[in-house]
Formats: C-alpha cells, sequence, structure tokens
C-alpha cells in the first residue's frame, strides 16, 4: 500500500484503504492480511477485479521477518532487548517498502531511503552512548564501522556507476548500499554485496532462460541489494563460520 501510494504521491498516513481499480473503500473484515485474500478469493468485493498478488506475498514475507527479528532479539523479560527489537522492526519496514518500489518502478523513493537512513543513525547514536567503557575498538561501535562498510560500498557502486554511465548500476542503488552499510556495518556489508550480486545473477539467467528478459534487458537492483541484507542480518555469523570451516578444512 506504502509503494501504491508513494508511486501516485498520495498519504499513505491518511486515508482508508481502497480499491485500485473502483476506487471505493475496504471494509476492514476486508483488510485482514492474508486472510482476507484468500476469504474473497483473489477479487475485490465491489467490482470483482483481482487482487495483485503482491499484496499477500509482502504480507507473508514481511510477517515471516517479523517473527525472525522476535525470534532473534525479543525477550519479554529482558527490557534492554525492546529498543533492539523496535530498531530492527523499523528496518525490515523500511527496507521492505523500497524493495517493493523498486521491484515495481525501478525507482528508490528517496524520501523513505533518507527517512531510513536518519532512523538508523539516531538509533545508532543511542546504542553506542551505551556502549562507552564496554566497547574495545572503534569497530565495536555502530556508528564508526557503520559509516566505514557505507562509504566502502557507496564508492564501490559509485565507481560502477560513472564507469557504466548508469548502464550497469543507477544512482539509487550507490544511494541504498549508504543505508545498508550504517544498518549492517563492517565487515558483513561485503557478505550481502556478494550475496546480491549472486542472487541478481542467478534470477537473470532463469528470466532470460523463460524468455522473460534478454541479456541487455535491465532489472531492478535493489530487491538483490536487500535480499542479500536480510541474509546477513539473520545469518552472517552462520555463514562466515561454515565459510572458516571449508578453509581450515
Amino acid at each position: 500500500m506504502v509503494a501504491y501510494r508513494l508511486n501516485l504521491a498520495e498519504s499513505f498516513l491518511l486515508g482508508r484503504s481502497h480499491c485500485p481499480h473502483c476506487k471505493k473503500n475496504i471494509r476492514w473484515y476486508d483488510n485482514i492480511p492474508v486472510l482476507s485474500f484468500i476469504v474473497l478469493r483473489f477479487r475485490c468485493r465491489e467490482c470483482k477485479e483481482k487482487i495483485s498478488w503482491q499484496y499477500p506475498l509482502v504480507e507473508i514475507f514481511t510477517g515471516i521477518l517479523f517473527l525472525l527479528i522476535g525470534y532473534k532479539f525479543f525477550s519479554l523479560s529482558d527490557m534492554t532487548t525492546w529498543a533492539t527489537t523496535i530498531y530492527y522492526l523499523g528496518i525490515i519496514s523500511f527496507l521492505m517498502i523500497i524493495f517493493v518500489y523498486d521491484w515495481l518502478y525501478m525507482e528508490i523513493p528517496s524520501a523513505i531511503l533518507w527517512t531510513a537512513v536518519g532512523f538508523v543513525v539516531a538509533f545508532n547514536l543511542f546504542f553506542d552512548w551505551n556502549r562507552i567503557g564496554v566497547a574495545k575498538e572503534a569497530l565495536d561501535f555502530s556508528i564508526y564501522s557503520g559509516v566505514l562498510a557505507a562509504f566502502v560500498a557507496f564508492m564501490f557502486f559509485f565507481l560502477m556507476v560513472s564507469i557504466s554511465k548508469e548502464k550497469w548500476m543507477g544512482m539509487g542503488d550507490a544511494q541504498l548500499v549508504i543505508l545498508l552499510g550504517l544498518i549492517l556495518g563492517w565487515p558483513q556489508i561485503l557478505l550481502t554485496l556478494m550475496l546480491s550480486f549472486a542472487f541478481g545473477a542467478v534470477v537473470g539467467l532463469v528470466l532470460v532462460f523463460l524468455k522473460k528478459k534478454e541479456m541487455k534487458s535491465q532489472i531492478p537492483f535493489a530487491p538483490f541489494l536487500i535480499a542479500g541484507t536480510f541474509v546477513a542480518m539473520f545469518f552472517c555469523e552462520n555463514i562466515f563460520n561454515w565459510y572458516l570451516g571449508l578453509l581450515r578444512f
């Protein structure tokens, strides 16, 4: 809904949800995530037009990510985990909006991107304040680690944008990795970059094989960067340990 309204320059904070076809307001009981989609048999109650599969897919995927955040970070008895959980739920929300928007419209919404940057910086400053006296090195501070990761990632993408004149990558992607670097820090951002290019290559080849795209066709890259970020966010340590195990073997 947020991605759809952003594209139409409509407010996503005010106004009832409505059908994109007939524009009639959606009843509250027809607006229950996933369940209403099934009950209505994938069609609007009023005009009978099909409801896009994007809605339940985004709802399901976001729900799974929220569940993983709760499992990994939240403890009802530990109040210190509440701020961390709120922080990551916010990150998931911002990234899902960017994911969907770029997938649909081949563009990264600047308003969401830079609001997310402000959100991450504010929380990282809060977390770092509580680390004073505990941190052993500069990389233990989220701001230092995040700025380093954001700078390296941005310079890498900026060079690709400049050399290719935005044929390989758009400037929006270069700006997005600033946010991702601030979220993940160093060296986790390196894993995200490797995974995103791997995901992009696999999906691109599949689309070419299915004749949905040609070799020269452009596909949005932000979804692959964000998918790589999600993997790194939840499984970075496991992947690094697995990789180091292979090297030792």
